[in-house]
């Protein structure tokens, strides 16, 4: 029989041999622990790129980018959410309507434009200032215009203004308010949402807020720190605003800066509007350099001698200019005195810019209305498109119309003279400066009245406008 010690010997081997069995080879042991560790990889890999995902589009969803694709999605499936406005811009040359639709952004309720009716019509209201029921009857038939674009279901609660810009603000109180009643009147049987403050005179400051922020908008520039300056020059006033870089810098800009609401903040802009500093409001004043009150048969220095009897209006008046001779001119080759226009242009523009806009210098600049209109008219931007001149293109452009003999043309040397002052001495702008002239962005008009049109539709006050 075995003895004790052998069993246990047994015993012993019989457990070694156990366990030896019971645990995997060695290389196998690495294979396993690898396997978990490129598991945990993945595993981790995933998450990463799961998160980063997510805040991917966390990101866009909260930038500009993202939210056109977003729009078109939801208009696609029906969710855009319409409305509309009609503004009325009464200008001193002219009156425009605009009927605009929007929709509310499907992610922040944002107004995105997506069509704009624009018809206008002539003379401005100014012209009627003995005769306010056939002013308002020019008004009427825009509206009528208006009445085509916007759903009748819609019309209670579009809102409808009329702002009348300097052609009002130059007229006698009682004038003015006859014209601004007759369109009261119309506007209470009109269909649309009116109250007592639909028809008004519009501030200069409000013209200049409306046109950067309508140049802004249109060109998706409103919620970044590059805004541009916005130019706007009428046949009354011209206005200049921009969003200053310092304004520790200009204390003289303490009482012109306002705060403009955008998307989700505001900028601070600085805006002035100089009344009697428009391009038909300066004509009339070189005109009459020297002239007695009440002429209104006119000879100037800034109008070439051929020029004989033009007829020239403004307001409810009517003027009859002609050229002057001056020892420049010959007979081969008549030609205004540039030098001589220029002392006479810079005589009466000069004291009505108060304050001076010194800071202008450093932004990209837009320029549009009569910027646009005469740069078209003399060759320096498409008449299409627009696009980009610089001050000194004025400057030399208009030396040469003014050196050139053009009946088709006769104001064209007063105006191209104006424009280049105003620029260059006026604005404190180096020749070298680029400008950019617009009619439209993307089939939209530069008009304060797209501004205007936003701003009462986001004061969720439409019932007060």
């Amino acid at each position: 029989m075995p003895s004790q010690n052998q069993n246990l010997r047994n015993r012993k081997l019989q457990q070694q041999d156990a366990n030896e069995r019971s645990q995997a080879p060695a290389g196998s042991r690495r294979k396993s622990n690898s396997k978990v560790v490129a598991n945990n990889l993945r595993f981790s890999f995933f998450c990463l790129v799961v998160s980063a995902s997510l805040l991917i589009f966390l990101f866009l969803a909260y930038t500009d980018s993202f939210h056109p694709i977003v729009d078109t999605i939801a208009g696609k499936l029906g969710y855009h959410e319409k409305t509309y406005a009609v503004v009325i811009d009464a200008g001193s040359t002219g009156s425009r309507v605009l009927a605009f639709e929007f929709h509310r952004g499907y992610l922040d309720g944002r107004l995105v434009l997506d069509y704009e009716l624009y018809k206008h019509s002539k003379p401005g209201l100014s012209a009627f200032a003995d005769r306010p029921e056939e002013g308002a009857a020019t008004i009427d038939k825009l509206l009528q215009e208006a009445k085509h674009v916007i759903p009748k279901e819609k019309m209670a609660t579009t809102p409808l203004v009329l702002k009348a810009t300097a052609g009002l603000r130059l007229l006698k109180p009682e004038q003015a308010e006859g014209l601004l009643q007759a369109c009261r009147d119309l506007f209470e049987k009109s269909g649309f949402l009116v109250n007592d403050q639909s028809v008004e005179i519009m501030d200069g400051t409000d013209e200049g807020i409306f046109s950067w922020f309508t140049i802004n908008f249109l060109l998706g520039k409103l919620n970044g720190r590059n805004t541009v300056a916005a130019l706007d020059l009428g046949g009354g006033s011209t206005q200049v605003t921009f969003a200053p870089k310092d304004i520790s810098q200009t204390p003289l800009y303490k009482n012109f800066m306002h705060k403009v609401p955008t998307v989700n903040s505001h900028v601070d802009v600085f805006t002035t509007s100089y009344l009697g500093a428009g391009l038909m409001a300066v004509r009339l004043a070189v005109f009459t350099n020297g002239a007695q009150e009440g002429q209104t048969k006119l000879a100037s220095d800034c109008v070439n001698s051929i020029v004989k009897d033009k007829l020239f209006r403004y307001g409810t008046e009517q003027y009859y200019i002609s050229g002057k001779e001056n020892p420049k001119a010959t007979a081969e080759n008549p030609e205004v005195d540039y030098e001589q226009c220029a002392s006479i242009v810079r005589k009466k523009l000069l004291p009505t810019l108060n304050p001076k806009p010194v800071t202008l210098k450093q932004h990209e600049i837009s320029a549009f209305s009569y910027f646009f209109d005469r740069a078209i008219e003399t060759g320096l931007v498409d008449p299409f498109q627009g696009g980009e001149t610089t001050v000194g293109h004025f400057i030399t452009r208009s030396r040469e119309v003014c050196a050139d003999a053009n009946t088709d043309q006769p104001f064209m040397c007063v105006d191209l003279t104006f424009i280049a002052v105003l620029l260059e001495e006026g604005y404190g702008l180096k020749p070298k400066t680029p400008l950019k002239l617009y009619k439209k962005i993307d089939g939209h008009e530069i008009s304060w009245a797209l501004g205007c049109a936003y701003s009462i539709l986001t004061s969720n006050k439409s019932s007060q406008l």
